[in-house]
């Protein structure tokens, strides 16, 4: 139940209109960048730490001082540019429980499939394309 609200609530927040960037799994990798600009690492840290947009810190800790009550529920963020890739950080990003079906981790960009958004939301991704480039490209830089 409490998954189902933090995905509602994550819907709400990225409500604005934007279209799906289509991609290919390959492995446990999306090896191609969603959009067409490369990531920028400042804008994927600030959505980060943000609290209203991407919500990350409400179950991830983070290298990000200056925010107070991390979460403790999903690994550290410290490092994961040394654990994974940039195109396994993507699909993670985009839709985790294509790695793990019993994951808690909200699909980021993912429209289909989901239950129980409100109709204001349905059919909008939390996440533009943009904005997962932007955040792949924050992790990466966490050694």
């Amino acid at each position: 139940m409490q998954l189902v609200a933090l995905a509602l609530l994550l819907a709400s927040l990225g409500a604005k209109a934007q279209v799906l960037a289509t991609y290919s799994v390959t492995g446990d990798a999306i090896a191609q960048p969603l959009a067409a600009a490369v990531g920028d690492a400042a804008r994927g840290r600030a959505i980060v730490a943000n609290r209203q947009l991407g919500l990350c810190l409400l179950c991830h800790t983070a290298p990000i001082p200056e925010e107070r009550f991390q979460g403790n529920l999903a690994p550290d963020l410290a490092g994961t540019g040394a654990r994974w890739s940039a195109g396994q950080l993507r699909l993670r990003l985009v839709d985790a429980r294509l790695l793990h079906p019993q994951s808690i981790m909200p699909a980021y960009h993912r429209t289909d499939g989901l239950t129980r958004v409100g109709t204001a939301w349905q059919g909008k991704p939390v996440f533009s394309a943009q904005q997962v480039e932007d955040v792949v490209a924050y992790l990466v830089t966490l050694r």
